[in-house]
Protein backbone atom coordinates (compact mmCIF):
# COMPACT_ATOMS: atom_id res chain seq x y z
CA UNK A 1 0.00 0.00 0.00
CA UNK A 2 1.55 3.32 -0.99
CA UNK A 3 1.31 7.10 1.00
CA UNK A 4 -1.88 7.70 -1.39
CA UNK A 5 -3.52 4.53 -0.73
CA UNK A 6 -2.76 5.15 3.10
CA UNK A 7 -4.27 8.78 3.05
CA UNK A 8 -7.25 7.26 1.39
CA UNK A 9 -7.94 5.08 4.01
CA UNK A 10 -8.03 7.46 6.55
CA UNK A 11 -10.79 7.77 8.83
CA UNK A 12 -11.89 6.25 12.56
CA UNK A 13 -7.89 7.43 13.70
CA UNK A 14 -8.63 11.12 12.51
CA UNK A 15 -11.65 11.03 14.68
CA UNK A 16 -9.82 10.10 17.18
CA UNK A 17 -7.12 13.19 16.57
CA UNK A 18 -9.92 15.75 15.92
CA UNK A 19 -11.30 14.70 19.25
CA UNK A 20 -8.50 15.13 21.13
CA UNK A 21 -7.62 18.15 19.91
CA UNK A 22 -9.75 20.28 21.35
CA UNK A 23 -9.35 24.22 22.53
CA UNK A 24 -8.06 22.59 25.97
CA UNK A 25 -5.59 20.71 24.40
CA UNK A 26 -4.65 24.09 22.42
CA UNK A 27 -4.87 25.94 25.95
CA UNK A 28 -2.84 23.21 27.83
CA UNK A 29 -0.07 22.98 25.14
CA UNK A 30 0.15 27.43 24.93
CA UNK A 31 0.57 26.96 28.67
CA UNK A 32 3.09 24.36 28.50
CA UNK A 33 5.20 25.80 26.33
CA UNK A 34 5.59 29.59 27.57
CA UNK A 35 5.65 28.45 31.29
CA UNK A 36 8.40 25.86 30.66
CA UNK A 37 9.65 25.64 27.23
CA UNK A 38 10.27 22.16 25.67
CA UNK A 39 11.19 20.48 29.15
CA UNK A 40 7.71 18.66 28.55
CA UNK A 41 7.31 17.32 25.43
CA UNK A 42 8.42 13.87 26.30
CA UNK A 43 4.69 13.39 27.93
CA UNK A 44 3.33 14.18 24.51
CA UNK A 45 5.76 11.85 23.27
CA UNK A 46 4.81 9.38 25.93
CA UNK A 47 0.83 10.25 25.30
CA UNK A 48 0.98 9.51 21.27
CA UNK A 49 2.42 6.21 22.17
CA UNK A 50 -0.17 4.98 25.14
CA UNK A 51 -2.57 6.64 22.88
CA UNK A 52 -2.06 4.58 19.66
CA UNK A 53 -1.50 1.21 22.12
CA UNK A 54 -5.02 1.57 23.78
CA UNK A 55 -6.59 2.94 20.27
CA UNK A 56 -4.90 -0.37 18.69
CA UNK A 57 -6.64 -2.68 21.43
CA UNK A 58 -10.20 -0.70 20.81
CA UNK A 59 -9.78 -1.21 16.95
CA UNK A 60 -9.31 -5.34 17.30
CA UNK A 61 -12.28 -5.24 19.45
CA UNK A 62 -14.75 -3.34 16.84
CA UNK A 63 -13.32 -5.40 13.94
CA UNK A 64 -12.38 -8.60 15.49
CA UNK A 65 -15.17 -9.02 18.27
CA UNK A 66 -17.62 -7.02 16.31
CA UNK A 67 -18.29 -4.80 19.66
CA UNK A 68 -18.58 -1.38 20.93
CA UNK A 69 -16.60 -0.44 23.86
CA UNK A 70 -19.57 0.31 26.15
CA UNK A 71 -21.55 -2.81 24.97
CA UNK A 72 -18.36 -4.93 25.64
CA UNK A 73 -18.28 -3.61 29.51
CA UNK A 74 -22.23 -4.36 29.50
CA UNK A 75 -21.75 -7.67 28.63
CA UNK A 76 -18.97 -8.40 30.68
CA UNK A 77 -20.18 -7.80 34.28
CA UNK A 78 -22.92 -10.37 34.96
CA UNK A 79 -23.41 -9.38 38.59
CA UNK A 80 -26.24 -6.67 38.62
CA UNK A 81 -24.08 -4.36 41.41
CA UNK A 82 -21.16 -4.52 39.28
CA UNK A 83 -23.33 -4.58 35.93
CA UNK A 84 -25.17 -1.19 37.53
CA UNK A 85 -21.55 0.37 38.53
CA UNK A 86 -20.30 0.39 35.16
CA UNK A 87 -23.26 2.15 33.96
CA UNK A 88 -23.12 4.53 36.35
CA UNK A 89 -19.65 5.30 36.01
CA UNK A 90 -19.45 5.51 32.15
CA UNK A 91 -22.64 7.78 32.37
CA UNK A 92 -21.06 10.27 34.50
CA UNK A 93 -17.56 10.27 33.00
CA UNK A 94 -18.78 10.58 29.39
CA UNK A 95 -22.40 11.42 29.32
CA UNK A 96 -22.14 14.28 32.11
CA UNK A 97 -18.45 15.09 31.47
CA UNK A 98 -19.11 15.42 27.26
CA UNK A 99 -21.73 18.38 28.34
CA UNK A 100 -19.59 20.06 30.18
CA UNK A 101 -16.34 19.73 27.47
CA UNK A 102 -19.14 20.84 25.02
CA UNK A 103 -19.51 24.11 26.16
CA UNK A 104 -15.80 24.45 26.22
CA UNK A 105 -15.31 23.20 22.23
CA UNK A 106 -18.15 25.98 21.56
CA UNK A 107 -16.76 28.66 22.99
CA UNK A 108 -12.89 27.98 21.82
CA UNK A 109 -14.10 27.71 18.60
CA UNK A 110 -16.23 31.10 19.17
CA UNK A 111 -12.62 32.45 20.56
CA UNK A 112 -11.05 32.12 16.86
CA UNK A 113 -14.21 33.38 15.22
CA UNK A 114 -13.85 36.60 17.63
CA UNK A 115 -10.20 37.04 16.65
CA UNK A 116 -10.67 36.75 12.64
CA UNK A 117 -14.15 39.42 13.00
CA UNK A 118 -13.80 41.12 15.98
CA UNK A 119 -17.19 40.66 16.87
CA UNK A 120 -18.20 39.05 20.04
CA UNK A 121 -21.88 39.78 21.25
CA UNK A 122 -25.12 41.14 19.56
CA UNK A 123 -27.60 42.68 21.85
CA UNK A 124 -31.39 40.62 21.87
CA UNK A 125 -34.21 42.66 24.37
CA UNK A 126 -31.72 44.08 26.30
CA UNK A 127 -29.59 41.19 26.91
CA UNK A 128 -25.87 40.19 25.73
CA UNK A 129 -25.37 36.94 23.83
CA UNK A 130 -22.64 35.17 22.32
CA UNK A 131 -22.84 35.19 18.83
CA UNK A 132 -20.63 32.94 17.75
CA UNK A 133 -21.86 29.87 20.31
CA UNK A 134 -25.16 29.31 18.53
CA UNK A 135 -23.59 30.17 15.36
CA UNK A 136 -20.89 26.86 15.66
CA UNK A 137 -23.31 24.82 17.83
CA UNK A 138 -26.30 25.18 14.81
CA UNK A 139 -23.18 24.28 12.41
CA UNK A 140 -22.18 20.82 14.69
CA UNK A 141 -26.36 20.01 14.68
CA UNK A 142 -26.83 20.29 11.21
CA UNK A 143 -23.40 18.00 10.27
CA UNK A 144 -24.75 15.50 12.62
CA UNK A 145 -28.21 15.35 11.84
CA UNK A 146 -27.56 15.56 8.19
CA UNK A 147 -24.49 13.51 7.92
CA UNK A 148 -23.91 9.98 7.69
CA UNK A 149 -20.30 8.58 9.15
CA UNK A 150 -18.72 8.80 5.42
CA UNK A 151 -19.74 12.67 5.53
CA UNK A 152 -18.77 13.16 8.91
CA UNK A 153 -15.27 11.73 8.18
CA UNK A 154 -14.56 13.42 5.38
CA UNK A 155 -15.25 16.82 7.05
CA UNK A 156 -13.45 15.83 10.24
CA UNK A 157 -10.50 15.31 8.06
CA UNK A 158 -10.63 18.25 6.42
CA UNK A 159 -10.53 20.24 9.77
CA UNK A 160 -7.80 18.06 11.14
CA UNK A 161 -5.85 19.26 8.10
CA UNK A 162 -6.61 22.85 8.71
CA UNK A 163 -5.23 22.14 12.09
CA UNK A 164 -2.47 21.00 10.64
CA UNK A 165 -1.20 24.12 8.13
CA UNK A 166 -2.33 26.04 10.34
CA UNK A 167 -0.64 25.26 13.92
CA UNK A 168 2.48 23.52 11.96
CA UNK A 169 3.24 26.30 9.16
CA UNK A 170 3.29 28.50 12.25
CA UNK A 171 5.66 26.77 14.42
CA UNK A 172 7.89 26.44 11.08
CA UNK A 173 7.77 29.93 10.67
CA UNK A 174 8.61 31.35 14.00
CA UNK A 175 11.93 29.25 13.51
CA UNK A 176 12.65 27.28 16.76
CA UNK A 177 16.24 25.55 17.87
CA UNK A 178 16.12 22.02 16.89
CA UNK A 179 18.29 20.40 19.38
CA UNK A 180 16.35 21.41 22.55
CA UNK A 181 13.61 20.56 21.23
CA UNK A 182 14.75 16.80 20.81
CA UNK A 183 16.22 17.23 23.96
CA UNK A 184 12.89 17.79 25.35
CA UNK A 185 11.34 14.98 23.26
CA UNK A 186 13.46 12.15 24.70
CA UNK A 187 14.78 13.10 27.98
CA UNK A 188 12.15 13.25 30.87
CA UNK A 189 12.61 15.95 32.77
CA UNK A 190 9.83 17.84 35.22
CA UNK A 191 11.05 21.65 36.22
CA UNK A 192 9.45 22.52 40.04
CA UNK A 193 5.57 23.06 39.25
CA UNK A 194 4.74 21.56 36.10
CA UNK A 195 3.78 17.73 37.53
CA UNK A 196 -0.17 19.08 36.84
CA UNK A 197 0.70 20.33 33.34
CA UNK A 198 2.13 17.17 32.19
CA UNK A 199 -0.90 15.64 33.56
CA UNK A 200 -2.62 18.19 32.03
CA UNK A 201 -1.06 17.44 28.64
CA UNK A 202 -1.11 13.39 29.25
CA UNK A 203 -5.09 14.03 30.04
CA UNK A 204 -6.29 16.20 26.92
CA UNK A 205 -4.28 13.36 24.84
CA UNK A 206 -5.52 9.85 26.16
CA UNK A 207 -9.12 10.51 26.73
CA UNK A 208 -11.77 8.12 27.60
CA UNK A 209 -14.44 8.60 25.51
CA UNK A 210 -11.93 8.20 22.41
CA UNK A 211 -12.21 4.55 23.71
CA UNK A 212 -15.99 4.44 23.33
CA UNK A 213 -15.54 6.47 19.91
CA UNK A 214 -13.06 4.54 18.36
CA UNK A 215 -14.49 0.93 19.23
CA UNK A 216 -17.86 1.80 17.42
CA UNK A 217 -17.13 4.01 14.31
CA UNK A 218 -14.12 1.19 13.10
CA UNK A 219 -17.22 -0.67 12.38
CA UNK A 220 -18.26 1.91 10.18
CA UNK A 221 -15.11 1.27 8.21
CA UNK A 222 -14.18 -1.96 8.27
CA UNK A 223 -15.76 -5.38 8.97
CA UNK A 224 -13.10 -8.25 7.93
CA UNK A 225 -10.21 -9.42 10.01
CA UNK A 226 -8.23 -8.66 6.96
CA UNK A 227 -9.10 -4.54 7.70
CA UNK A 228 -7.02 -4.73 10.32
CA UNK A 229 -4.13 -3.62 9.19
CA UNK A 230 -5.88 -1.16 7.29
CA UNK A 231 -7.01 -0.02 10.83
CA UNK A 232 -3.87 0.11 12.50
CA UNK A 233 -2.05 2.45 9.63
CA UNK A 234 -5.19 4.75 9.78
CA UNK A 235 -4.53 4.44 13.98
CA UNK A 236 -0.82 5.26 13.59
CA UNK A 237 -0.98 8.23 11.03
CA UNK A 238 -3.56 10.12 12.59
CA UNK A 239 -2.76 9.87 16.05
CA UNK A 240 0.92 10.64 15.07
CA UNK A 241 -0.49 13.44 13.53
CA UNK A 242 -2.31 14.51 16.38
CA UNK A 243 1.10 14.94 18.40
CA UNK A 244 2.57 16.98 15.85
CA UNK A 245 -0.43 19.36 16.01
CA UNK A 246 0.05 19.25 20.18
CA UNK A 247 3.84 19.57 19.79
CA UNK A 248 4.21 22.51 17.11
CA UNK A 249 1.45 24.58 19.55
CA UNK A 250 4.00 23.63 22.29
CA UNK A 251 7.64 24.44 20.50
CA UNK A 252 5.73 27.81 18.97
CA UNK A 253 4.52 28.97 22.37
CA UNK A 254 7.69 27.80 23.78
CA UNK A 255 9.88 29.65 21.37
CA UNK A 256 7.78 32.87 21.09
CA UNK A 257 7.01 33.79 25.07
CA UNK A 258 9.23 31.05 26.83
CA UNK A 259 11.33 33.13 29.23
CA UNK A 260 10.46 36.39 28.39
CA UNK A 261 7.39 37.18 31.03
CA UNK A 262 4.92 37.66 28.34
CA UNK A 263 1.21 36.93 30.22
CA UNK A 264 -0.30 33.68 28.54
CA UNK A 265 -3.70 32.77 30.03
CA UNK A 266 -4.98 30.79 27.32
CA UNK A 267 -5.27 29.55 23.12
CA UNK A 268 -6.59 32.94 22.06
CA UNK A 269 -3.68 35.18 23.76
CA UNK A 270 -1.46 32.90 21.66
CA UNK A 271 -3.35 34.01 18.84
CA UNK A 272 -3.66 37.48 19.54
CA UNK A 273 0.04 37.60 20.82
CA UNK A 274 2.25 36.57 17.82
CA UNK A 275 0.95 39.19 15.90
CA UNK A 276 3.77 41.45 17.00
CA UNK A 277 6.40 38.49 16.02
CA UNK A 278 4.60 37.25 12.98
CA UNK A 279 2.47 40.06 11.29
CA UNK A 280 -1.41 39.78 10.96
CA UNK A 281 -1.72 36.71 9.21
CA UNK A 282 -0.57 34.63 11.66
CA UNK A 283 -3.16 35.50 14.07
CA UNK A 284 -5.57 34.71 11.33
CA UNK A 285 -4.06 31.58 10.91
CA UNK A 286 -3.75 30.74 14.95
CA UNK A 287 -7.74 31.55 14.85
CA UNK A 288 -8.74 29.21 12.00
CA UNK A 289 -6.79 26.57 13.93
CA UNK A 290 -8.57 27.19 16.93
CA UNK A 291 -11.51 27.58 15.12
CA UNK A 292 -10.98 24.18 13.16
CA UNK A 293 -9.90 22.30 16.99
CA UNK A 294 -12.99 23.81 18.82
CA UNK A 295 -15.57 22.97 16.06
CA UNK A 296 -14.04 19.45 15.37
CA UNK A 297 -14.40 18.30 19.00
CA UNK A 298 -18.15 19.96 19.54
CA UNK A 299 -19.17 17.09 16.30
CA UNK A 300 -16.83 14.44 17.98
CA UNK A 301 -17.82 14.80 21.69
CA UNK A 302 -21.59 14.05 21.27
CA UNK A 303 -20.75 11.42 19.22
CA UNK A 304 -18.65 9.81 21.26
CA UNK A 305 -21.29 10.30 24.38
CA UNK A 306 -23.55 9.21 22.31
CA UNK A 307 -21.69 5.75 21.13
CA UNK A 308 -20.82 5.58 24.78
CA UNK A 309 -24.66 5.72 26.54
CA UNK A 310 -25.96 3.65 23.74
CA UNK A 311 -23.86 0.52 24.06
CA UNK A 312 -23.48 0.89 27.88
CA UNK A 313 -27.59 0.97 27.98
CA UNK A 314 -28.10 -1.70 25.37
CA UNK A 315 -29.36 0.75 22.42
CA UNK A 316 -29.32 0.30 19.03
CA UNK A 317 -25.89 1.65 18.01
CA UNK A 318 -26.76 3.59 15.01
CA UNK A 319 -26.36 7.39 13.86
CA UNK A 320 -29.89 6.96 12.47
CA UNK A 321 -31.29 5.72 15.86
CA UNK A 322 -34.01 8.08 17.76
CA UNK A 323 -32.28 7.50 20.57
CA UNK A 324 -29.08 7.42 19.80
CA UNK A 325 -29.56 11.15 18.12
CA UNK A 326 -31.12 12.34 21.43
CA UNK A 327 -28.24 11.92 23.64
CA UNK A 328 -25.80 13.91 21.59
CA UNK A 329 -28.62 16.32 20.93
CA UNK A 330 -28.58 16.61 24.87
CA UNK A 331 -25.08 17.33 24.79
CA UNK A 332 -24.83 19.78 21.83
CA UNK A 333 -27.78 21.69 23.41
CA UNK A 334 -26.50 22.33 26.74
CA UNK A 335 -23.12 23.34 24.69
CA UNK A 336 -25.28 26.36 22.83
CA UNK A 337 -26.63 27.19 25.75
CA UNK A 338 -24.08 27.59 28.05
CA UNK A 339 -22.14 29.08 25.19
CA UNK A 340 -24.75 31.97 24.02
CA UNK A 341 -24.67 33.08 27.99
CA UNK A 342 -21.38 33.29 28.22
CA UNK A 343 -21.56 30.58 31.07
CA UNK A 344 -18.32 28.05 32.06
CA UNK A 345 -19.61 24.68 34.08
CA UNK A 346 -16.44 24.81 36.37
CA UNK A 347 -18.02 22.38 38.75
CA UNK A 348 -19.58 20.29 35.71
CA UNK A 349 -15.67 20.43 34.41
CA UNK A 350 -14.18 19.64 38.30
CA UNK A 351 -17.03 16.47 38.57
CA UNK A 352 -16.10 15.11 35.04
CA UNK A 353 -11.90 15.39 35.65
CA UNK A 354 -12.59 13.12 38.64
CA UNK A 355 -14.70 10.73 36.69
CA UNK A 356 -12.61 10.69 33.95
CA UNK A 357 -9.62 10.47 36.56
CA UNK A 358 -11.33 6.78 37.79
CA UNK A 359 -12.54 6.18 34.79
CA UNK A 360 -9.52 5.66 32.23
CA UNK A 361 -7.45 3.10 34.35
CA UNK A 362 -10.43 1.40 34.69
CA UNK A 363 -11.07 1.09 31.42
CA UNK A 364 -7.83 0.57 30.69
CA UNK A 365 -7.64 -2.20 32.97
CA UNK A 366 -10.61 -3.78 31.61
CA UNK A 367 -9.33 -4.00 27.68
CA UNK A 368 -7.00 -5.45 29.20
CA UNK A 369 -8.73 -7.90 30.37
CA UNK A 370 -10.71 -7.92 27.30
CA UNK A 371 -8.11 -8.21 24.99
CA UNK A 372 -6.69 -11.53 26.27
CA UNK A 373 -10.71 -13.63 25.73
CA UNK A 374 -9.78 -15.91 23.28
CA UNK A 375 -13.57 -16.18 23.17
CA UNK A 376 -13.81 -12.64 21.88
CA UNK A 377 -10.80 -11.96 20.15
CA UNK A 378 -9.54 -15.82 19.36
CA UNK A 379 -5.61 -15.41 17.41
CA UNK A 380 -5.92 -11.68 17.69
CA UNK A 381 -6.14 -11.60 21.55
CA UNK A 382 -3.33 -9.61 22.91
CA UNK A 383 0.80 -11.06 22.60
CA UNK A 384 2.65 -10.97 25.67
CA UNK A 385 4.35 -7.82 24.31
CA UNK A 386 1.33 -6.28 24.24
CA UNK A 387 0.14 -6.91 27.57
CA UNK A 388 3.19 -5.86 28.89
CA UNK A 389 3.05 -2.14 27.05
CA UNK A 390 -0.65 -1.91 28.04
CA UNK A 391 0.36 -2.94 31.47
CA UNK A 392 2.99 -0.07 31.43
CA UNK A 393 0.46 2.29 30.04
CA UNK A 394 -2.21 1.91 33.00
CA UNK A 395 -0.01 2.12 36.36
CA UNK A 396 1.41 5.16 34.45
CA UNK A 397 -2.75 6.02 34.21
CA UNK A 398 -3.07 4.87 37.75
CA UNK A 399 -0.88 7.14 39.04
CA UNK A 400 -1.53 9.82 37.20
CA UNK A 401 -5.14 9.77 37.77
CA UNK A 402 -5.07 9.54 41.30
CA UNK A 403 -2.63 12.74 40.98
CA UNK A 404 -5.19 14.60 39.26
CA UNK A 405 -8.04 13.38 41.69
CA UNK A 406 -6.21 14.67 45.02
CA UNK A 407 -5.37 17.75 43.16
CA UNK A 408 -9.05 18.81 42.41
CA UNK A 409 -10.14 17.71 45.71
CA UNK A 410 -7.39 19.86 47.06
CA UNK A 411 -4.95 17.43 49.10
CA UNK A 412 -1.87 19.08 47.43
Amino acid sequence: MNLKEKLKNLGPGILVTAAFIGPGTITTCTLTGAGFGYALLWGLVFSVLATIVLQEMTARLGIIGQKGLGEALRQQFQNPFLKILAIVLVLSAILIGNAAYETGNILGASLGMIEMTKISTINIGGWQVQIWGPVIGTIAFILLIAGTYKSLERILIALVLLMSVSFISTMLIIGPELLPIIKGMFVPSLPAKSVYMLIGLIGTTVVPYNLFLHASVVREKWSKKEDLSAARTDLFYSVVLGGVISMSIVITSAAAFFGTGAEIKGASDLASQLKPLLGDWAGIIMSLGLFAAGISSAITAPLAAAYATSGILGWKVDLKSIKFKAVWMVILLIGIVFSAIGFSPIKAIVFAQIANGILLPVIAIYLLIIMNSSKVLGAHRNKLAQNIIGAIVVCVMIGLGAKSILHVAGVF
